[in-house]
């Protein structure tokens, strides 16, 4: 409220505004977000859909529902990557004891990070009849 006799709260001059800064391009250093967004069941089979961004810390949530489901008797897994935005190894990482004991992984509607992180794992693979690794004698 401004009246004569009391002074506005803000006076008129003001300061001239900044000019706008770059913005800092460099890495994010926050971990990443994944989100369970559905868990069903069909039999023994456990069906996980996920979102966002995986990697080594947030794989955390992932890797608890896993453990629990083998410890529940799940055989099964079906995950659906569909809406993956970002994945590192932390993925992998988490999925590649699931396969132990007979139990079945299954990826569905991978996204394109999934799709890249799985040509990427599968481009280091060494074939197992490729021979000796190099630097070791045939002896």
């Amino acid at each position: 409220m401004s009246t004569s006799s009391t002074p506005p709260i803000l006076s008129t001059a003001l300061a001239p505004l900044a000019a706008p800064s770059p913005h800092d391009s460099g890495a994010d250093t926050a971990p990443g977000v994944i989100a369970v967004d559905a868990c069903s069941t069909i039999g023994t089979t456990l069906v996980v859909h996920v979102s966002g961004e995986i990697d080594r810390f947030s794989t955390a949530p992932l890797g608890a529902l896993l453990v629990s489901a083998a410890a529940e008797g799940y055989t099964g897994l079906v995950l659906d990557t569909f809406r993956v935005t970002f994945c590192d190894s932390g993925l992998l990482t988490v999925l590649r004891w699931w396969p132990r004991n007979g139990r079945r992984l299954r990826l569905v509607n991978p996204s394109r990070a999934v799709n890249r992180l799985l040509q990427a794992a599968a481009a280091v693979r060494i074939p197992a009849a490729a021979g000796p690794s190099p630097g070791l004698s045939d002896r």
